[in-house]
């Protein structure tokens, strides 16, 4: 296995995680931002006021995007898996 095999593998990997993590995290950053404007605007200080929303928002996320994120993880996989005989050599 050479240096720049492990190193696509890694980079494939790496990619695959912000893939299935964007969803989640780009959603979390729009209401984390527009709880942050509203709570500058009425100067309501509250440091908690934050984290329910974006909790729940992250969680009803990952429940529509669930299949999704399998799927691609499913494929991921197997092409890894099919892969290996290429890749030990």
């Amino acid at each position: 296995m050479t240096p720049e095999t492990v190193t696509s593998i890694m980079a494939d990997a790496i990619k695959m995680a912000l893939t299935i993590g964007a969803p989640m995290l780009i959603l979390g950053l729009i209401v984390g931002l527009t709880i942050s404007i509203f709570s500058a605007v009425t100067q309501i200080q509250e440091m908690t006021l934050t984290f329910v929303p974006k909790i729940v928002i992250v969680l009803v996320t990952l429940l529509m995007f669930l299949p999704w994120i399998i799927d691609r993880m499913t494929t991921y996989t197997v092409d890894l898996f099919n892969s290996l005989p290429m890749i030990v050599r």
